[in-house]
């Protein structure tokens, strides 16, 4: 937990988030024990730091990630000259899908179902979730619409629920099993909150499978 004291030591004010903050660490580390994935999504800055979470696990953030010799020797007897290059600069990931990204998708499903444009991320986790993974919804209000249609969705399909919010909450605080909540209250305030919160989250898992 050392990151999760540098965040504090760091960023005083969420010190009140410290429980909640080591709660989500502990349900996205079975997450990935399990072998299942991450599904996250917001809105604005939110979708823009749906995809920054994406970047920090799915590639090395920190540490480095080589792929395992086993693994390394496979891609070498599929093709020489590929393998080695692939087996050189390949890095390890943890599953993790933004569902802001698919503009094929959302915009195919917003034509063609009347009040799409709040069900996208529902469609998303009706389609990409199992039980065992982990829906993060990020919305500074905690009221966003279209992620708490997700959040049912999610629910429903035995996905566990992670809220990032800001100090009130809103409905996501009573739908999520957690929620971490900047203590803040304008939203450019709790998004800059958000950004270290979720960097520490991702230090902690990357030690934890990498490390």
């Amino acid at each position: 937990m050392k990151y999760l004291e540098q965040l504090i030591s760091r960023y005083p004010a969420l010190e009140v988030c410290k429980a909640d903050i080591e709660k989500a660490y502990l349900i996205l580390e079975q997450c990935y024990k399990n072998g299942n994935k991450l599904l996250i999504a917001g809105n604005g800055g939110s979708c823009a730091d749906s995809q920054h979470i994406v970047g920090e696990l799915m590639k090395g953030f920190k540490l480095p990630r080589k792929c395992s010799a086993d693994f390394a020797e496979k891609l070498k007897a599929i093709d020489p000259v590929r393998g080695s290059e692939l087996a050189e600069k390949l890095q390890g990931g943890l599953p993790a899908i933004a569902l802001t990204e698919h503009q094929g998708l959302n915009t195919a499903f917003i034509n063609d179902v009347a009040g799409g444009g709040l069900l996208s991320y529902a469609q998303q986790i009706y389609g990409y979730g199992k039980r065992g993974d982990v829906f993060l919804g990020i919305s500074t209000s905690g009221n966003s619409k279209n992620v708490m249609n997700a959040v049912v969705v999610a629910k429903a399909k035995g996905l566990s629920v992670i809220g990032l919010t800001g100090q009130n909450g809103g409905e996501l605080a009573k739908s999520a099993d957690v929620v971490i909540k900047a203590p803040e209250t304008e939203t450019f305030m709790i998004q800059e909150l958000h950004l270290p919160i979720y960097h520490c989250l991702c230090l902690m898992l990357e030690e934890k499978f990498f490390g």
